[in-house]
């Protein structure tokens, strides 16, 4: 079954790719490996998921904001690749969490990205190594960023 008939079967949709926001590439292609800069939890209707988890964010939707960037990381992919079937494995997430200093369940929140690719993509493929920090904030005061590396084909 491909990924986007996966991501059909889930109920999801690929919301458009996100916007540049600065003097980066979304996604650069080296040597077999796709890398992507980090994303936010962009919606479809161009806003965003915000708020510092712990304070005005609760777990469940600080889950829901890293399930969000998952979507958004793989609609640049998509618009970079071609495909989602040209992407072999996860290979790395590092997601930082907006979050009051005395939140600590930052990889809990990094687990709405890293179950939803674990999902797509099976326990072999779809876990990769991974980082989950929190952070004092990010920009547009979104509640959660990641960044990695996929192996493409």
């Amino acid at each position: 079954m491909t990924i986007e008939a996966k991501l059909e079967e889930m109920n999801l949709t690929l919301p458009p790719p996100p916007p540049q926001g600065g003097v980066y590439q979304s996604m650069l292609l080296v040597d077999g490996h796709a890398y992507f800069s980090g994303h936010v939890p962009l919606l479809p209707d161009g806003s965003m998921m915000t708020g510092r988890v712990g304070e005005e964010v609760d777990l469940e939707g600080a889950q829901a904001a890293a399930r969000q960037v998952g979507l958004c990381i793989l609609a640049t992919a998509k618009d970079k690749l071609g495909s989602l079937d040209r992407i072999k494995r996860v290979v790395k997430l590092l997601g930082m969490v907006n979050c009051s200093p005395d939140f600590t369940q930052h990889p809990q929140v990094i687990n709405g990205c890293s179950e939803f690719y674990r999902d797509l993509w099976g326990p072999d493929l779809g876990v990769g190594v991974r980082s989950a920090v929190g952070v004092g904030s990010l920009p547009g005061n979104v509640s959660v960023e990641i960044e990695g590396a996929f192996l493409v084909d």
